[in-house]
C-alpha cells in the first residue's frame, strides 16, 4: 500500500533527511587517505545522537552499523571495517536518520584524494543520471518514466545500472512502497501522486550490471571487480512537482563545489 503524507509529515520526514545531509557534510572533510571507515562511522553515530536523532541504520534488519560504507567496487551495504582508504579510491557513504517518528536517508560517493579523470567523469554522470530520475517525480508521471531517464543516460554514456537493486518510498518506515527501480520504460509502472515520498538512488557500475551478493548478509559487490557508484536523495511530490527533502550542499560547502543542480527542486512550503 502506497503511503501518501501531508505537509506536516513531509516536513518531519525532511528534518530526518536534513540532519542525513549534515552527517554527510560533516564526514566529507574527514574523508582522506589512511583514514578507516570505523572511525567514519563513530563520528556519525555521535553527531546524530548530539543532533537529536537515532542511527536509523544501527540494528536495522539486524544491520551492525550507523553507516553503510562501500568502497571502490562496493555497490551498497558495506560493513565499516579498520582497512585504511587509499589515495585514488572512491568510497560511498548511505547514513540513515530516524527522528519524530520518520525516517530519511541520504547518501553520496565521495573521492579519496586524487583521482582518474575517468573516475570523474564517471561519478559526474552517475550524479547526473540522479537528478533526471528527480525531475520525472511529477504528478501523473509513472515509475517506468525514472527509471527510463536514469538508465538511458547512463547507458548513452557507456555504464550501466544495477538493476537488482531499486529504490523506495519512505516515511514512517525505512522501506515502504513503491519500488522506485532505475530502470524502466516511458509510461509504464505505478502513477505518481501528490504526496509520495520516494529515495531516489542510482546504483551505478562502470562496468557489468551484475552483482554479487556476499555470505555476511550485507556487502555487495560488482561481478567484475569494477568501480560502482551510488548517490540518493529522498524526493517528495508537492504541488504536482518533485522537491528535495535531503541536500548535497554540506557536503559541497565543506569541499568548496559550487553548483546549482538543486535550486530546481526547492519548495518554500516545505523548508525547514
Amino acid at each position: 500500500m502506497i503511503s501518501l503524507k501531508n505537509i506536516e509529515e513531509i516536513i518531519l520526514i525532511k528534518k530526518s533527511a536534513t540532519l542525513a545531509s549534515k552527517t554527510l557534510g560533516m564526514l566529507s572533510k574527514e574523508i582522506k587517505p589512511g583514514i578507516n571507515s570505523i572511525y567514519l562511522d563513530k563520528l556519525a553515530e555521535s553527531f546524530i545522537r548530539d543532533n537529536g536523532g537515532t542511527p536509523a541504520f544501527l540494528g536495522l534488519y539486524d544491520f551492525p552499523n550507523t553507516l553503510c560504507v562501500s568502497p571502490n567496487n562496493q555497490v551498497v551495504h558495506g560493513i565499516p571495517n579498520y582497512d585504511p582508504l587509499c589515495e585514488g579510491d572512491i568510497i560511498s557513504i548511505d547514513c540513515g536518520v530516524y527522528m519524530n517518528g520518520f525516517y530519511g536517508e541520504h547518501a553520496y560517493t565521495f573521492e579519496v584524494g586524487e583521482v582518474s579523470d575517468e573516475i570523474k567523469e564517471f561519478l559526474s554522470c552517475s550524479k547526473k543520471s540522479l537528478y533526471l530520475g528527480i525531475s520525472k517525480c511529477k504528478k501523473n508521471n509513472h515509475i517506468g518514466d525514472i527509471g527510463f531517464s536514469i538508465q538511458y543516460y547512463i547507458e548513452k554514456n557507456g555504464f550501466n545500472v544495477v538493476k537488482d537493486l531499486v529504490g523506495h518510498g519512505i516515511g514512517r518506515k525505512m522501506h515502504e512502497e513503491p519500488h522506485v527501480p532505475n530502470f524502466g520504460k516511458k509510461g509504464k509502472g505505478l502513477k505518481l501522486q501528490d504526496g509520495m515520498v520516494l529515495s531516489i538512488e542510482p546504483m551505478v557500475n562502470i562496468g557489468s550490471s551484475k552483482i554479487v551478493f556476499h555470505k555476511d548478509g550485507w556487502t555487495i559487490t560488482t561481478f567484475d571487480k569494477k568501480l560502482s557508484s551510488h548517490y540518493e536523495h529522498n524526493v517528495a511530490i508537492v504541488d504536482g512537482n518533485p522537491y528535495l527533502l535531503s541536500t548535497f550542499s554540506y557536503i559541497y560547502k565543506e569541499l568548496n563545489i559550487k553548483s546549482l543542480e538543486e535550486d530546481p527542486f526547492q519548495n518554500e512550503k516545505i523548508n525547514v
